[in-house]
């Protein structure tokens, strides 16, 4: 299937597994595609998916990835560096805050490139690269990050499947459809009609340095990803121990949940908005193509946005192309425009700006 193929790189290697698991083959009459599924579309699709793979769109190119790897690292670095030059006075304190932020963000969208598997060719050093990036520079778990992102891109913005969007209805209410169905149940957990409001100083600021702590060590443990808390403790360690012997605990306490929050500011700021102004809806078993499209819009495209998004400005070509390195989506985008103009879907790509207000 369309899902699958998106999903696994090395073919050879997941056969091994699914050996055991086949329990035999469909019969000649029967149909290999679902009524609700649209059948062109998806012949179109995959016409389109092996012309991505002869045009190489899906090698990635290693150099790309060190340098960005390098300039987290050096970020990492020269944070630590101006409090030990400059001292931990008000100014020094707040561009080393900023500095680490900004390392902190770039190597989220760095391990995003690893958990796709989308750095090497070879799964098991993406596995291993992403280790050092997720648990280690940034302290979670690369486990927990697969566990809950695969989800996500299987079905976006589908209600109880999707855990990006688990916060409806107990924190927010998402879609047009599922606000009028608890207006009808009578259902509220959050005065709603503010939620454009206390969404500032909740969702963007707090995500991080509040649930997300939590969520990454629950289950770690609970699922016994005993390789990925050793990694994320060395986080810790190496955090508490260089910062710490520059800072009083108080300062290091607030340095580190300041950090987090600006962190997670940016980040969901950059993660919303391409699925949350889209259609948010239950499961209607739709084909790949359409599933993603309908969920998914793009940002336009610039040196700065591509930048500061980690190129989830191009959030179509990433889900439709997951392992596709992110140096290569302004390559396959005029193909997936001709795509979706071919068969009347809509192709949404607007301004950042635009983009941010759209969550609001």
């Amino acid at each position: 299937q369309d899902a699958f193929i998106a999903f696994h790189v090395d073919k050879v290697l997941v056969s091994k597994y699914l050996n055991s698991l086949q329990i035999g083959e469909l019969a000649p009459d029967q149909p290999s595609i679902e009524p609700t599924k649209n059948k062109m579309l998806v012949k179109d699709f995959r016409e389109l998916r092996a012309t991505v793979e002869k045009m190489g769109l899906l090698k990635p190119n290693q150099l790309f990835f060190f340098l960005h790897l390098a300039h987290i690292l050096l970020l990492d670095t020269a944070a630590w560096l101006i409090l030990f030059y400059f001292g931990t006075s008000l100014m020094p304190f707040i561009v080393s805050l900023v500095v680490l932020t900004i390392s902190q963000v770039q190597a989220s969208w760095l391990q995003h490139d690893l958990g796709h598997l989308s750095v090497f060719r070879k799964t098991k050093w993406n596995h291993l690269l992403h280790k050092f990036v997720m648990c280690h520079l940034i302290g979670a778990s690369a486990k927990w990050w697969t566990l809950l992102h695969s989800q996500h891109h299987a079905k976006p913005n589908c209600f109880q499947k999707d855990p990006d969007i688990d916060m409806h209805p107990f924190l927010f209410t998402l879609g047009k459809k599922f606000s009028v169905e608890l207006g009808i149940k009578k259902k509220k957990y959050m005065p709603y009609n503010h939620q454009h409001k206390y969404f500032f100083f909740t969702l963007p600021p707090l995500l991080f340095p509040t649930y997300f702590h939590c969520h990454t060590f629950y289950i770690a443990y609970t699922k016994r990803y005993w390789m990925d808390l050793a990694w994320m403790l060395s986080f810790y360690i190496r955090f508490f121990f260089t910062y710490g012997s520059l800072l009083e605990i108080k300062s290091l306490l607030a340095y580190y949940f300041i950090f987090r929050m600006l962190e997670s500011s940016w980040f969901v700021w950059v993660s919303q908005m391409n699925h949350i102004p889209m259609d948010i809806y239950y499961d209607n078993n739709l084909d790949w193509v359409s599933t993603q499209l309908q969920a998914t819009c793009n940002v336009e495209q610039s040196l700065f946005n591509d930048w500061f998004t980690g190129h989830l400005n191009f959030q179509i070509e990433h889900h439709l192309f997951p392992t596709m390195p992110r140096h290569n989506y302004w390559k396959v985008a005029p193909l997936v425009k001709s795509l979706c103009a071919k068969h009347g879907i809509e192709y949404q790509c607007k301004p950042l700006l635009t983009a941010f207000a759209d969550i609001v």
